[in-house]
């Protein structure tokens, strides 16, 4: 055989000076350009000293050494290496050849560092549990933790040597300290070279500014000046944007520049531009090992001996000892000192059982009912520390022929797997748990002292099986002892890799021929004694210490794990005290006895002849056995005495070495390539490399069975012999099947191993171990490891316990405790990714966790060339833990994946491990009029266009269309209704505060532009800036400059309480709009000159402030007429979602059709009643608060959205109250409701409020309509008469306020196939699904109702009369078809007239607002561009003019769009996703920053919640986007800003998150 490869030990000085330049000659001068050598890890043998070995160039086997020849062969080295003693952990299986080699690489690449950015962390998030409430290192038992005693030196010469390599991505030091300046965490940088350092140093001088394209009010002859200008006002008027010194550009930086380093493997070079994105097939290496040997044979065991006195059944067993060797001692018990308290004698085991049996079957019921009968299935509840009860309830169930279910003692309601060995006792159908009165007592209790309903439990019936609880059985009462059949003798509970409990049914004879095979295999003899450390309730503590035991007359001291917790050497004084012959032990046994070794040194081992490692299927197990033979050797522990064994819950025991001859060899290791294991191959390591395996082998096969080796993966095809598979077993002594799953059964326990062809191998059934590994020469198994613990990632096969022995190897002592890492894989993006959780210690700082972290990450990649996906630090104690203080694996994996596991460090990376993301698009250049056309895709026959009613042909009775300006409008209503009310304003109790008629609105307009011609001594033409808090008074102020002739400027006022904040805003308006006036209350006349204005703006330069609270009763003398409809009426000024300030100029002629377009669309008149609750400031919110009353007469009762902070039920009510019929909100005023209201609705009902009256509820806004809130919306208010069919929405935009609008009533606009049924009220908004993926592709691909990767949108209301649209490519100009996506351009009689720019130059207007299609528009219509993408769709609704109605869907604006891997990406959708993830984000917004993808997420949980979100967050944007997110940053709520208009302004967010004044709670850097 080839894989098999042993070493001898002997090296000269000539050889090791050889070995020594060849290891140090890629690091002299003359051949700097070579790259490191990959040092060989070579295990030694027991008892030998680990000297570097010769290097065999062979491949055959070569003899082993014998002790003998170890002890010359290290005296022979001692003069060349440092003495080794066994207690020092650091210096076992060092080499001084590989420490050289590491110092001449750090030497060699000293000067070439590369600083990964560290995260930045709130200084009170988190707070680590004091060190006493820790459980202290000796406390771990996870069967994983032997890495303590791995091949330290090898591993961490490979370590030091790659972490120091110029080509990783990872430094081995960080440089710096972590300090906190405010609230945060951070880190001194490293220095970048090259190409990097020169970036930084360019944006270290820059200030970072929002160069996108405008619409922006400083927009003058050329782009260039105009950012100049946006630059200017930024620096003037916004806090600072990223200084020189900012933390954030640094350390982002620093992200990119390791994200610079090339991907393993790389990426293919194919992309098919289609709708549907191609992932990444991960293709198979070329070079990858692949099998070479023929297929293998089933190996057979040893004959099982024939035994005269062997019984026909275990009870028979029990019988024979209880009657006629009574007092020969069964079991031995000890107190929590480790002291013998109780020895259970034959006797006493056979009379206790059968007074149990006896009492289960007949006294807990009556005579016709029993309670019990055989057959049913009963669960035995022990604590670990009582082997002696549960050894009587185990018999006493096989006497009275019940099944016994052992499982552990519920500690609480929320045990780590609880719910799931409820789940296990539920599908056995048991009824009866048999437990001891001390445990009973110490189960947790309801108040009313019974015992608590555990979590997915069946109701149980708890029976105590204290012998004074049990019924003595009559003389003539025998139990039923038949021979063993294949009934069930027992169930044992089995935990899977998802953490699913089953239950593996073990038959009579089964148990009964796998006593014999392990007394055979073991060579059991009557009386001999051997000491068990296991859980005796299951597996191999089960099979020896409890049945065997029985069989073979032999004495059992159990060792439970609370005495090793206090006394780690316990077991080994056992041996030494009892002289026992057996030991029964886990790796971690033999740990903590070598850790305890030195309390006591007067101990001899010399009694055992076998010393079974039971966990020896593990395959790091091999150091663990070597260190403590090398220890306790001198204690008289024999080398041939140690002996692995391999189990499975399924197969039982499988192989187990049998005990060696004094001086025989001893067996040889295999030391394999970690490559060709992780592509399931079988290959010696013969290359220097540190990515080598030595494993020991488990001995052979059991007495009586034949095992194969099958493909792990589909159907069972039998390996080849240089092939690692997974082992299956044919034997009587095996599991018989799952309790109650029939289908899970015949995939594991009936398998018929097939050949190539696919063939059946014979007939004969194995059963699946779920162990991997293979069978060597002289059929010796060894197993590499287990399929639960297999990760299969990108077609590769690595093993968890080989990545836990990887990250304890990485100095781990100061930061994690052994034994308590996790280890799994989960599914993300169409590929496996490994996840690392390990418990950090209490006194572990930032900086070294972070550094182990990054250390672990780096050998993981060099060592298993597999990256890690995630790698977290928990605090102490907080992994779920099996009951002997294990890992829950599975547990641990679903906390992750719930946001539950709270880490207290994090780093993901992703950027490294997603290597199967799908190639950038390119997108292809334009062609002309074919663009319409994409590929071979016709996108739709038809332009993609549509229209509203015509206004020409629409007929109305309308007064005020022969008045041309909306101040003759408002004369002519004071002359002919001047009592008639157009406004009323309510408070936050619902009451009026102020009222205005015509007259008196007429009136008061009249003082103020008296007012404004004496006091402001202003012309026509004036700017005039608005400032006043929502009411009638900014009504009045409008009308009173229009009258005067001058411009009104409309403008938030400031906050008296963060005038820092939003005072510059409004001086920035004040001076773009070049303001002669400003009209304002007295009370914020003082605010603007007070001393807090004066330390944000510079107060002096203020224009004329005329307050307006008290007006001198003047008459206007003349009120001022325009001389053309086309003259300015008022400026439009708003403040962009991309943070752009931008102003548009309204016409008069613009004002009056807008105001017509309304008046028809929603069919307005005087005895109408409206309620608004809008800001006033901007868009169609100021048009509905201040002009439409005044064009078409009806009331408009104004609700201001900030009294709705005080009470929320204002609007509500008023709605109710007033029995208004359509009403106007925004989707902040909606969410408001939605989120404070929600839990009320009987309140309200009580509050009498009904909104039955309701026909219809616009939320106006400038987005994509949010459809999941107007839904919850409308499904919360339902109970209170709200119609579903009542909420829609607007659609406006900058160069046109009012584009869609819902339709209320349509007496010309008829839909005729919903006329009859609906009279008079307008059809719902259509409603489409349409694939993400092709709307990246600027496409448009309906799909149905939850079909994957499916987005609702809603049409965003019905076009207005005289409006039409088009879809148009923003970047050709030319139209497209019909159901493509393209900028909305729009052609109507209010169209804003343009830009109100600094400059008299109007360049950009012919962009934005006079703009023609570059093809297929013969009549050369004048188009607005809107900024916002959208599309066209024709729906089933037929007009009355026969045509169908075209639906318009706003997706949205264009400038807010990330442009990511050459794919469009609106970031509603990314927000949406990611606000779904956990429970405890409740607002989210991304952004990019040099092309990463930066996610703020709101926490509104508890901060140890901050880093559950981070490994959330990036999971769904890559799973549901194709994004890798560049930075996490977990806030606190109310930090993202939001507009009145309630949409997120994320370029502010972006500049604070850069010039780092967030405050953030915890910031990730993804790698």
């Amino acid at each position: 055989m080839n894989f098999l490869s042993l070493f001898l030990g002997d090296i000269t000085q000539k050889g090791y000076e050889k070995k020594r330049a060849k290891l140090l000659a890629p690091y002299v001068p003359q051949t700097q350009g070579r790259h490191l050598f990959q040092l060989r890890i070579v295990d030694c043998f027991p008892g030998v000293d680990p000297a570097l070995q010769k290097e065999s160039r062979t491949q055959m086997p070569v003899p082993s050494a014998t002790p003998t020849s170890a002890s010359s062969s290290s005296s022979s080295s001692s003069k060349f290496h440092r003495a080794r003693s066994g207690g020092a952990r650091d210096e076992r299986y060092r080499s001084d050849i590989h420490t050289e080699a590491v110092q001449a690489a750090l030497a060699k690449h000293k000067e070439q560092k590369m600083a990964l950015p560290m995260p930045t962390k709130r200084r009170s998030t988190f707070v680590q549990s004091p060190a006493d409430a820790c459980t202290p290192p000796d406390t771990s038992s996870a069967s994983e933790d032997e890495g303590s005693l791995r091949r330290q030196a090898a591993l961490s010469a490979a370590l030091h040597q790659s972490l120091q390599n110029a080509e990783s991505w990872i430094n081995r030091s960080i440089q710096g300290s972590s300090t906190s300046s405010s609230a945060s965490s951070t880190l001194s940088h490293g220095e970048g070279k090259g190409t990097s350092g020169s970036l930084a140093d360019v944006f270290a001088n820059t200030r970072i500014e929002n160069f996108s394209v405008p619409p922006d009010v400083t927009a003058t002859t050329s782009s260039s000046s105009a950012r100049m200008m946006n630059t200017f006002i930024r620096q003037k008027y916004f806090p600072p944007g990223v200084p020189v010194s900012s933390r954030v550009s640094t350390k982002i930086q620093q992200l990119l520049n390791t994200l610079k380093r090339p991907k393993r493997p790389p990426l293919k070079e194919f992309f098919v531009d289609d709708f549907e994105e191609i992932v990444e097939v991960p293709q198979p290496d070329p070079n990858q090992p692949k099998p070479e040997g023929r297929q293998m044979t089933p190996v057979k065991g040893e004959p099982l001996g024939v035994v005269c006195n062997w019984p026909p059944a275990l009870e028979a067993a029990l019988q024979r000892w209880g009657t006629t060797q009574a007092k020969c001692p069964c079991l031995t018990a000890l107190d929590v000192t480790g002291k013998p308290v109780y020895t259970l004698t034959y006797g006493k085991l056979w009379s206790r059982s059968l007074k149990l049996a006896y009492t289960l079957l007949n006294k807990l019921g009556t005579k016709n009912e029993p309670v019990l009968k055989p057959g049913d299935r009963v669960a035995l509840v022990y604590p670990n520390n009582d082997p002696v009860m549960f050894m009587v309830a185990f018999y006493g169930c096989l006497l009275a022929e019940v099944i016994p279910v052992p499982i552990e003692v519920p500690l609480t309601r929320k045990d780590a797997g609880g719910q799931q060995i409820g789940f296990l006792l539920g599908s056995c159908g048991i009824a009866l748990a048999l437990t001891t009165e001390v445990c009973l007592k110490g189960l947790p209790k309801t108040q009313n002292g019974e015992i608590v309903q555990f979590k997915g439990w069946p109701r149980l019936k708890w029976v105590v099986t204290d012998s004074k609880y049990l019924s003595k059985s009559p003389k003539d009462w025998q139990p039923n002892i038949s021979a063993a059949g294949t009934e069930p003798a027992y169930i044992e509970y089995k935990t899977s890799k998802e953490g699913s409990v089953m239950g593996v049914t073990v038959s009579r004879i089964a148990m009964l021929s796998h006593c014999q095979a392990l007394s055979q295999a073991c060579n059991y003899s009557e009386g001999e004694t051997i000491v068990n450390v296991l859980d005796f309730k299951k597996d191999a503590g089960l099979w020896h210490g409890i049945l065997t035991n029985v069989m073979n007359k032999l004495h059992t001291v159990s060792v439970p794990y609370s005495v090793m917790k206090t006394c780690p050497l316990s077991w080994v004084q056992r041996v030494h005290a009892h002289k026992a012959k057996v030991a029964l032990v886990k790796c971690r046994d033999l740990h903590w006895a070598m850790m305890a070794h030195r309390d006591q040194r007067d101990v001899s081992l010399s009694s055992l002849r076998m010393l079974i490692v039971t966990d020896g299927a593990n395959p790091w197990s091999v150091s663990s056995c070597d260190a403590f033979l090398s220890l306790f050797q001198s204690h008289g522990l024999k080398p041939e005495a140690i002996c692995p064994c391999a189990t499975s819950p399924e197969a039982m025991t499988i192989a187990i070495r049998r005990p060696g001859v004094p001086g025989a060899p001893l067996p040889g290791r295999a030391i394999l390539s970690m490559n060709g294991l992780s592509f399931g191959v079988i290959r010696v390591n013969t290359e220097d490399k540190n990515s080598a395996l030595t494993v020991q082998d488990v001995g052979h096969v059991m007495p009586g069975g034949m095992m194969c080796i099958v493909k792990p993966d589909g159907p069972p095809q039998l390996c080849k012999t240089d092939e690692i598979g997974e082992i299956c077993v044919s034997s009587r002594a095996g599991g018989m099947m799952y309790y109650g799953l029939a289908g899970v059964t015949k995939n594991t326990f009936e398998v018929i191993p097939v050949n190539s062809a696919g063939s059946p191998v014979g007939d004969v059934p194995f059963v699946r171990s779920g162990l991997l590994g293979f069978v060597g020469p002289g059929s010796l198994v060894f197993v590499v490891g287990k399929m639960d613990g297999l990760l299969t990632v990108s077609g590769r096969r690595h093993n968890a316990d080989d990545i836990v022995a990887t990250g304890l190897a990485v100095e781990s002592i100061k930061t994690v405790y052994r034994g308590r890492i996790a280890v799994f894989s989960v599914s993300v993006f169409y590929d496996e990714r490994i996840v690392v959780v390990a418990e950090q210690r209490p006194d572990a700082s930032e900086e070294d966790s972070f550094q182990w972290m990054s250390r672990v990450l780096q050998a993981i990649d060099s060592i298993h060339q597999v990256g890690v996906y995630c790698l977290a630090l928990v605090p102490a104690n907080t992994l779920p833990k099996t009951p002997l203080g294990g890992i829950h694996i599975s547990q641990t994996k679903q906390h992750f994946l719930e946001g539950s596991l709270h880490p207290c460090n994090i780093l993901m990376c992703p950027h490294t491990c997603v290597t199967n993301l799908p190639k950038p698009r390119q997108k292809q250049p334009g062609v002309g009029p074919a663009s319409v056309m994409v590929g071979n895709l016709v996108a739709g026959k038809r332009i993609a266009q549509a229209s509203g009613r015509d206004l020409g042909q629409i007929e109305d009775n309308d007064l005020v269309k022969k008045h041309q300006f909306l101040t003759e409008v408002l004369q002519w209503r004071a002359q002919a209704t001047p009592d008639h009310p157009l406004f009323l304003l309510l408070n936050a109790k619902g009451t009026t505060v102020c009222t205005a008629t015509c007259l008196q609105l007429h009136k008061k307009a009249e003082r103020i532009a008296s007012v404004l011609c004496d006091k402001g001594h202003l012309n026509a033409g004036d700017n005039v800036v608005l400032l006043y808090p929502p009411g009638i008074e900014l009504i009045t102020a409008f009308y009173g400059c229009l009258y005067a002739g001058c411009i009104p400027v409309t403008v938030r006022p400031p906050h008296a309480q963060s005038l820092a904040a939003t005072l510059p805003t409004v001086r920035m308006i004040v001076e773009v709009s070049k303001a002669a006036c400003i009209l304002t209350t007295q009370t914020l006349m003082r605010l603007l000159k007070s001393r807090e204005a004066a330390a944000a703006v510079d107060v002096k330069t203020w224009p004329t402030i005329i307050d307006t609270d008290d007006l001198p009763r003047k008459r206007l003398s003349q009120i001022y007429k325009p001389p053309t409809p086309e003259m300015l009426a008022y400026l439009d000024f708003s403040v962009s979602t991309t943070g752009m300030l931008t102003g548009v100029k309204m016409s008069h002629a613009a004002v009056s059709g807008l105001c017509r377009a309304i008046k028809l669309q929603c069919e307005l008149y005087s005895s109408r009643q409206i309620a608004i609750c809008l800001d006033p400031y901007c868009g169609l919110g100021f048009v509905l608060w201040c002009l439409c009353s005044v064009y078409s007469g009806h009331q408009s009762i104004l609700i201001p959205p900030m009294e709705l902070e005080s009470n929320l039920f204002l609007w509500l009510s008023t709605v109710s109250q007033y029995k208004i019929r359509d009403t106007f909100c925004s989707y902040s005023v909606m969410e408001l409701c939605t989120k404070g209201l929600g839990n009320q609705v009987e309140m309200l009902k009580a509050r009498g409020i009904n909104l039955s009256c309701v026909r219809t509820c616009v939320v106006v806004a400038e987005e994509r309509p949010r459809v999941s809130l107007t839904h919850s919306f409308s499904k919360l208010f339902k109970d209170i008469g709200l119609s579903p069919r009542a909420v829609s929405t607007t659609f406006g935009s900058r160069v046109n306020v009012a584009i869609c609008l819902q339709v209320t009533c349509i007496p010309h606009w008829c839909y005729t196939q919903l006329r009859e049924k609906i009279g008079t009220s307008g059809p719902d908004p259509t409603t489409v699904y349409v694939d993400l993926k092709s709307l990246r592709h600027d496409r448009v691909r309906l799909v149905e109702r939850g079909a994957p990767q499916s987005l609702l949108l809603s049409e965003s209301g019905k076009i207005l009369p005289g409006v039409k649209v088009v879809i148009v490519n923003p970047e050709t100009k030319g139209p497209l078809g019909d159901s493509h996506l393209g900028e909305i351009w729009v052609n109507s009689p209010h169209t804003a007239s343009g830009y109100y720019t600094i400059y008299d130059n109007e360049t950009l207007q012919a962009d934005h607002f006079n703009t023609r299609l570059s093809f297929g528009d013969a009549a050369q219509t004048l188009w607005a561009r809107t900024g916002y993408l959208g599309f066209v769709r024709r729906t089933e609704l037929t007009a009355a003019s026969g045509e169908r109605h075209d639906a318009l869907y706003v997706v949205g604006a264009l400038d807010e769009t990330l442009e990511l891997r050459g794919l469009r990406y609106h970031p509603i959708d990314i927000e949406t996703s990611v606000s779904r993830t956990h429970r405890s984000i409740a607002e989210c917004a991304v952004f990019t920053w040099t092309n990463l993808l930066v996610v703020v997420v709101e926490l509104c949980g508890c901060e140890q919640e901050a880093l559950d979100l981070v490994p959330l967050v990036t999971n769904v944007v890559l799973e549901e986007h194709y994004l890798i997110v560049g930075v996490v940053v977990v806030v606190d709520p109310g930090v993202i800003p939001i507009n009145s208009r309630g949409e997120k302004q994320r370029m502010h967010l972006r500049d604070s998150f850069l010039a780092d004044q967030l405050d953030p709670i915890y910031v990730a850097y993804n790698m």
